[in-house]
């Protein structure tokens, strides 16, 4: 839109809703603005994410079909990503669960500081 435009619908829309109600309607109008974008750059992440997924699957179908054996580079470095990926998931649930029961309670002997 051009400045003579802007300017006819500012025009208009201060004869429609009046001087009083207008800084709102602005407001009003920015903050929809603001969140159809937001929304709309939420999507294309989440897209995006889709797509690298299903990019490493399809990768990671050819390096088992393969026999994990021979790999290109691409295939090599998909399965090394999700390898990665694996790590980090399940890191930080080993640090939590404790299946053995190894691990002392803490009790004011063991707390530092004491």
């Amino acid at each position: 839109m051009g400045f003579w435009e802007l300017l006819v619908i500012a025009v208009v829309a201060l004869l429609v809703l009046g001087p009083e109600r207008l800084p709102g309607a602005i407001r009003s109008t920015v903050k929809t603005v603001r969140s159809i974008k937001q929304f709309g750059q939420q999507m294309q992440a989440e897209l995006s994410d889709n797509l690298r997924v299903h990019e490493l699957h399809q990768k990671l179908k050819q390096a088992e079909q393969k026999g994990l054996l021979n790999l290109s580079e691409d295939e090599q470095a998909a399965l090394t990503e999700l390898q990665q990926a694996a790590r980090t998931v399940n890191d930080p649930l080993a640090n939590t669960f404790d299946p053995d029961h190894t691990k002392k309670p803490a009790t004011d002997e063991n707390k530092p500081g004491s």
